[in-house]
């Protein structure tokens, strides 16, 4: 394990973890500091990116604390403009200012994706993985505070997509804590440019639609188990049900009808 760190280190490779932001000042501060800690372990050279998408908490007075001890940069949005436009332009800064053997490691900000996963997950990518998702079902993982109703949403929009979009090697398709090699994102991006994210005005439905968008430059995909700490989470879901049940209609709808052409 020693020596694959250090041939990592000495690829010069950089983990980048981009961290949508949004009110998330309870959690956002701790979570920062989980992240130091997993990379110090890990002897591994990191960077965060958080887009503020407008938060009206205290979340950008931690950003700005972290940025004098911590390799953070962050990019402001002067109003919210939702999940889907936090992440698309995370996704297009990173893939502008990162190395094709750089990691990416999208999570959520709000505490309830644990960073100490990322080492299992960059085993995958060092495996030949293009993509590594941390899973809610894979063997050993745990959710842990999620309500019932919120479980069995889950559970059927996920199988929607397994039947759907059908992409190999993944069983979560609506986790949004992964990792993604930074050349296939930029292939990606140049290549769609503003069509990576074309459902980005439909909140969760993002996650998904990347994933697939990765899916048609031929990504190799694995999955990691994972714990999900919803009982971390503080205040009320962001999630909209009744949009997101649309939203993966149509996404479901694109893919059948409208895939993008990427060759």
């Amino acid at each position: 394990a020693g020596a694959g760190v250090r041939s990592r280190v000495a690829m010069g490779r950089t983990v980048i973890f981009l961290l949508p932001v949004y009110n998330e000042a309870a959690r956002l501060g701790p979570l920062l500091d989980r992240i130091e800690g997993a990379m110090q372990r890990a002897a591994l050279p990191y960077r965060v990116v958080a887009v503020d998408d407008g938060s009206r908490d205290a979340s950008a007075a931690i950003l700005s604390e972290h940025r004098a001890l911590q390799p953070v940069t962050v990019l402001p949005h002067r109003f919210n403009r939702g999940l889907g436009e936090t992440l698309r332009d995370g996704l297009e800064w990173i893939a502008d200012h990162s190395e094709p053997d750089d990691v990416i490691v999208t999570m959520d900000a709000d505490g309830t994706h644990d960073p100490e996963c990322v080492g299992a997950m960059l085993e995958k990518i060092d495996a030949g993985a293009d993509v590594v998702i941390a899973s809610r079902f894979q063997p050993g993982a745990r959710v842990t505070g999620v309500p019932p109703h919120r479980r069995l949403f889950s559970f059927g929009a996920n199988l929607l997509l397994r039947v759907f979009l059908r992409i190999p090697g993944v069983r979560d398709y609506a986790c949004g804590f992964r990792c993604i090699r930074a050349s296939l994102l930029q292939r990606a991006v140049r290549k769609l440019e503003n069509r990576l994210l074309e459902l980005r005005d439909w909140g969760f439905i993002c996650t998904a639609e990347l994933l697939w968008k990765l899916s048609l430059f031929g990504a190799r995909c694995a999955e990691v188990p994972f714990t999900l700490r919803y009982d971390l989470k503080e205040g009320p879901s962001k999630m909209q049900p009744v949009r997101t049940i649309l939203g993966y209609g149509l996404l479901v709808w694109k893919k059948i009808v409208a895939p993008p052409a990427v060759a």
